[in-house]
Parts: structure tokens; sequence; C-alpha cells
């Protein structure tokens, strides 16, 4: 799925693809909202910094709030109906970040999906590359201000992460999670 240009007159250089950047010179942010809007029939408010790509698909009824900041350098799919609050990053790359139905996300929540090698002690850790599992987050699940959701994680359905907890491993379904690393502190039945 491709995303059209959204000023088709203006034409890329070779193979050249704008920059954030450059997005932000050639395609203002109510433009970047309309054409999500447009896109997907979600709510990307104006204040939002989303990148304008084709790694990103968000579902219909979502709405992404002021000064969240999503990139995609890899696939990043968020369900219908989810709520993305304020100050929040997502941040995708690798194998990519899936968000299911009707989620609550907090505000100042960030979510990775990549890791830098650090294994060379004699390179600095910036030149050594970076590794990438994905991000699994269910349907129906609720992250509270302030929670860190790391690479490699997988949140089941119905789960709710206690604010300014760090999720880096499997979570189960139907379960509130709380501290660093979030550990399972009761059953919702």
């Amino acid at each position: 799925m491709t995303i059209a240009a959204p000023f088709p007159h203006v034409r890329a250089i070779g193979r050249h693809r704008p920059s954030t950047g450059d997005q932000m010179i050639l395609a203002p942010r109510f433009a970047i909202s309309l054409i999500y809007y447009w896109r997907f029939r979600c709510f990307v408010s104006i204040r939002a910094e989303v990148e304008l790509n084709e790694h990103i698909r968000i579902g219909r009824g979502s709405r992404i709030s002021s000064f969240c900041r999503i990139k995609a350098a890899g696939p990043l799919i968020i369900g219908r109906d989810v709520s993305v609050t304020n100050g929040t990053c997502i941040a995708a790359s690798g194998e990519g970040i899936e968000i299911g139905d009707d989620c609550l996300i907090s505000p100042n929540v960030t979510i990775l999906s990549a890791n830098y090698r650090h294994s060379e002690l004699d390179r600095p850790i910036r030149q050594q590359g970076m590794t990438s599992k994905g991000v699994k987050i269910g349907s129906n699940v609720w992250l509270g201000a302030g929670v860190v959701v790391l690479d490699g994680s997988a949140i089941g359905d119905g789960t709710i992460v206690a604010p300014n907890s760090v999720v880096s491993s499997r979570l189960p379904p139907n379960t509130i999670v709380q501290g660093n690393p979030a550990r399972v502190i009761f059953t919702r039945r």
C-alpha cells in the first residue's frame, strides 16, 4: 500500500524520498492530518508529528492526540478505535509494531521495536548496528501513563499495564501488570 504524495506537482529527484524535515516543509501538518483521515478515517491532531509513509496503517476511528511522535522505518499497524494520548512516542523499525483494536495508550508512553547491539567493547555502540524482534500489543489493552514497551515484547488481549512500568517480555492476557520489569499482580476475571 503506497501513500500518494501530498503535492504531486513536486517531483522527487532520482530515488530520493522526502525526509521528515522535507515533509514538514512540503506537507504541513494539517495536510498530513487530512491525508490520514481520507485514507484511514482516523483522526490525527495537527499538533502531532506523524510521518507520512507507506509503513503506517491506522484503523478507522483511532485518535492520535497532540504532541505525539509516530515514526516508522518498519511496519506500524494501529487497530481500530485506538486512543493514543499526548506525548506518546511510537518508533517502529525492523520487525515493526502491531497494536490491536480498542486500546488505550495514556500520556507519555514509549513503544520501541528495535535495540542496539552492544557486544563488541572495542567499537562504539552506535556503530554496531541494531536488532529487532518486533512488538505485539493485543486488543483491549490499557497502557498507563509513562509506560515503556521495549523490543521483543508481547502484551496479551485485555491486559492493563500500570503507570511507569517497563514491559520487556511476554505478558499473558487479561492480567494487570506492574513494575520494572512488569510482572503480573492480578488476573482479571
